[in-house]
């Protein structure tokens, strides 16, 4: 295996865009709780509620109930600003128009470094990734550039948002080539962030929802380290 580079810290501000509640859990909280111990800002922007996301419960019930899970997830790592934008789950288009959702939000927030999902078709052999994911990875990547030129999107301008540029994208990715140190207590929180997702959890096992939580992370945070693909 090809040895990973030291994540950069050079940088003070980050944006998270995932698709769901649960993403940022599932791969990079740990990193973003000992970023956040250390005075790193991080913010998270979700494409939806994920409310297709619990079989047997209508996506009326579920949206609300997963945003406050997120809310909850978030307080667990310091994270105080999530907006949600509200695309449909499993429906997520990739295209202009979520290109431009997140050019706008980059703008907004104006972070150093923007984090996002695999973009790839799979997670490795025989592990397909989901629509959602693949749409909103790619639109990022794209929305970065975007985010940066006066042209492709004029309106932002007329929203009073200039051009901004971001030094780096850091992607949770199969094939990852930089890796952040997290201690014990990262890992620990990114547990109890995880396990906020309780009825997103109780609906894809029997087993307790500390005990799924927990296995992820620790499959996650391996030698100590979360795993990104840099650019930039």
């Amino acid at each position: 295996m090809t040895e990973l580079s030291d994540f950069p810290q050079d940088w003070q501000r980050a944006l998270v865009i995932v698709a769901h509640p649960d993403d940022p859990e599932y791969g990079m909280a740990a990193a973003v709780a000992q970023w956040v111990a250390v005075g790193k800002e991080v913010h998270y922007l979700l494409a939806t509620r994920g409310e297709a996301g619990i079989a047997g419960l209508p996506p009326a019930e579920s949206g609300p109930l997963r945003a406050e899970e997120q809310r909850r997830a978030c307080a667990r790592v310091g994270v105080t600003d999530l907006v949600f934008l509200d695309h449909p789950d499993g429906r997520i288009e990739e295209g202009l128009g979520l290109r431009r959702d997140f050019a706008r939000h980059i703008r907004r927030v104006r972070p150093d470094l923007v984090l996002t999902l695999n973009h790839t078709d799979h997670w490795g052999p025989g592990r397909w990734n989901s629509a959602d994911h693949r749409a909103v990875g790619r639109c990022v990547l794209d929305a970065v550039g975007d985010a940066d030129n006066d042209w492709i999107f004029p309106e932002l301008l007329e929203e009073g948002l200039a051009k901004h540029h971001v030094g780096r994208v850091a992607i949770s990715s199969p094939h990852p080539t930089h890796a952040q140190a997290v201690d014990a207590e990262s890992v620990e929180k990114a547990v109890a962030s995880l396990a906020e997702h309780g009825r997103y959890l109780q609906a894809l096992s029997a087993d307790p929802v500390l005990e799924q939580a927990r296995r992820q992370v620790s499959m996650v945070t391996g030698g100590g380290m979360v795993r990104f693909e840099l650019y930039g």
